[in-house]
């Protein structure tokens, strides 16, 4: 029975695709079915993605209710151009209000393609940089070269 059970679960995990179309919230607890699986991994993944270090995605983790809200906290900056620390400060003060309320405060308005992304859970999580994410411009020949 535990064979199949594992079984199962790990075509589940293998099958979840990057990106979750149904709801915000079915797309959330896929982030936290991956993350309770490997929390080091999960961690790694989000570092990589949004080009923190790791220690920042931990320190976030510590301070969260679970990982996904951990992972929200790296999208919604994001998404709104806003430093981590200041989504963290939106989120004490809105956490029970729903993502949809920190979305608005931090910016994001209703109508936009961000936050239609946000409330249809049309969001990635791969551990991939998303395209256009990086800081530089070009391949560095800048000044003094």
């Amino acid at each position: 029975m535990r064979r199949i059970v594992l079984a199962v679960l790990t075509l589940a995990l293998l099958g979840i695709p990057g990106i979750a179309g149904a709801s915000l919230d079915s797309f959330l607890n896929n982030v936290n079915v991956q993350a309770r699986v490997d929390l080091p991994g999960f961690s790694a993944k989000v570092s990589a993605q949004f080009g923190v270090p790791v220690p920042q995605v931990e320190a976030v983790l510590a301070t969260v209710a679970t990982p996904a809200d951990a992972f929200m906290v790296f999208q919604l900056g994001q998404m709104a151009h806003r430093p981590p620390e200041t989504v963290m400060q939106t989120y004490q003060t809105h956490k029970g209000k729903g993502w949809g309320v920190i979305a608005k405060e931090l910016g994001i308005k209703p109508g936009s393609k961000e936050f239609h992304a946000l409330k249809n859970g049309d969001l990635v999580f791969n551990g991939v940089p998303a395209e256009g994410s990086g800081k530089g411009k070009g391949k560095g020949k800048g000044k003094g070269k």
